[in-house]
Formats: structure tokens, C-alpha cells, sequence
């Protein structure tokens, strides 16, 4: 399985040419995602001239001209953030309903070094106490959407127990394990192959992996029998140092290192199975009338 981080909110095109900013070029970013291999769509929402937007109005218009090309994919909306209240981090999840919600499981340090300059580019604490945890995975099981775990580090992993202990998160529970962010698991295939071998048993994952340590982890993945998460909101560059100019070429390359471990690359209606998702996304709320 194969999910595509089409966008994210921190670069921009300065940075690198193909972020899709209005909802026609997310659109056409998923339709080559889809195109070369990808059944997940990873979305944190923008306005038109690229500025992160939270509002349910810009996740709802993107994700429409997505379905409206590709219309099998898996829809993930991110719940991340950092100084957004709570209920703007969750209201695109109750309000539209899609089949996945991601849901950061901790607290960290999150930080980008430049060890050419010898300084932090950027440092802030990205706060997730087991509080606002609850609240955001109460709205998502209110909602009839399934949250993918996403864990920075051990620690992250260890949070779910409880969790699943309240019948908060029930079986079998999708994982990201993400490593390369400062302040969390640094990124080497021993350490996620400690982070895979924590998972409850009968769990799914995926590895993201952040900048271009990312096609040795997405090897390693593979190999550990994980599934994939690649996308311009994590790295730019094609295992030859070039920059990618697409989403797609960044899936036509975790796809041909699946299927060089001789895996095969899901199609939507394999990863629902996978993830046990129905086999017919409701999309009804998605195009409700209302605003946000």
C-alpha cells in the first residue's frame, strides 16, 4: 500500500515547483499519484495562493476535485498542527467524514538543523497530550473514521496501550511510524525495525520517512513486510539526487522498489481491504451542502 503525502503545509513552491496549491492542482497531483501506484491520499489543505488553510470549506473543495478524477482513492485528512485550537485541528474529520484521519500519538521536540550553517532553521515543541489525543480520536470514532497512529518515536507507540485498554482505538489499528524528524526517531533501518517489532500483533503500518533518508527506509519497509508513505510533503528528491516534478515520480519509485522485493502494489480496493475499510466508501457527508 502505497500513500501519497501530496502536499503538507510547511514548504512552497520557492522550495520546489510541483506543490499543488488550488484544488484543480491538487487534483491533477493525485490523478498522477493514482496514475503510478498510490491508493492513499495524504491532504493538509491550502488556499489557492498556497497559505496552510484549516477551514473544512478548502479541505472539502480539495478533496472533491480529487474524488472528482480519482475517484477509488483512500482519503486521509491530517488533524496535525501546531497553535490551531483543537476543534479547528478536527472539524474537516467530523465534517466531511473521510475514510482515514491521521492522529499524532505524542508530544516532541520538532526541530530542522542545518549542519551547513551550524544552526536550528526552526524549533518549537509539538505538544499532543493523551487530553487532546482523546478528544480528537472521540470525534474521529463519532464520525465513523479510522485513525492512522502516527508515532514519531517509541514512546509514541507505547501511547496507544492505553488507549486500546479504554476501547478508544480498537483492532487491527493502522501505524505510521515516521523517523528523520529532529526530536524524534532518527532515521535508520534498525531503528524502524525496532518501531515495527513494537506494533500490537495484527497492526498494519507504514514508514514515513522524512527528507532523502527516504528510499533507504522505504527499502527497508518493503523488506519488513510495512507498507509506504512518500509525497512532496516530505521529501523532494528522487534517489538520484534529482527533484522530483511530480508526486507521481515519487510513487513511480517507491512502487518500483516494491516490486523489486518482489512485492505487489495495492490498488484502492486491496488497501481497504487491508485497512478493513468498507468496500464502498460513504461519501455523503463529503457533499452535504454547508460551509466551514
Amino acid at each position: 500500500m502505497i500513500t501519497c503525502a501530496i502536499s503538507g503545509v510547511a514548504a512552497n513552491r520557492a522550495q520546489c515547483e510541483a506543490i499543488p496549491y488550488t484544488p484543480e492542482e491538487y487534483a491533477a497531483e493525485a490523478k498522477r499519484a493514482a496514475d503510478a501506484g498510490a491508493s492513499v491520499i495524504h491532504i493538509h489543505a491550502r488556499y489557492p495562493d498556497g497559505r496552510p488553510s484549516f477551514r473544512v470549506d478548502e479541505y472539502r473543495s480539495i478533496t472533491q476535485a480529487i474524488l472528482a478524477e480519482s475517484p477509488d482513492l483512500i482519503i486521509n485528512l491530517s488533524t496535525g498542527a501546531v497553535g490551531v485550537p483543537l476543534e479547528e485541528r478536527v472539524h474537516q474529520i467530523t465534517a466531511l467524514e473521510p475514510e482515514l484521519g491521521a492522529l499524532n500519538m505524542g508530544s516532541m521536540n520538532y526541530a530542522k538543523y542545518s549542519a551547513k550553517r551550524k544552526e536550528l532553521l526552526f524549533d518549537l515543541v509539538f505538544a499532543n497530550p493523551f487530553s487532546e489525543i482523546t478528544f480528537l480520536l472521540e470525534k474521529m470514532n463519532s464520525a465513523g473514521v479510522k485513525p492512522e497512529c502516527e508515532c514519531f518515536d517509541t514512546g509514541h507507540i507505547a501511547n496507544t496501550a492505553p488507549l486500546i485498554d479504554m476501547g478508544l482505538l480498537k483492532a487491527p489499528i493502522q501505524y505510521s511510524l515516521i523517523l528523520g524528524v529532529l526530536g524524534g526517531a532518527p532515521p535508520d533501518p534498525r531503528t524502524l525495525a525496532h518501531m515495527a517489532s513494537l506494533l500490537p500483533e495484527n497492526s498494519t503500518w507504514e514508514v514515513i520517512a522524512i527528507s532523502r533518508k527516504q528510499w533507504e527506509l522505504v527499502s527497508a519497509a518493503t523488506a519488513l513486510g510495512g507498507n509506504v508513505r512518500v509525497g512532496l510533503e516530505d521529501n523532494f528528491y528522487l534517489p538520484n539526487g534529482e527533484m522530483a516534478s511530480s508526486n507521481g515520480d515519487l510513487i513511480a519509485q517507491a512502487a518500483l522498489i516494491a516490486q523489486s522485493a518482489g512485492r505487489k502494489v495495492a490498488s484502492p480496493a486491496e488497501a481497504r481491504a487491508l485497512l478493513t475499510l468498507p468496500e464502498t466508501p460513504d461519501r455523503s457527508a463529503l457533499y452535504a451542502t454547508g460551509s466551514g
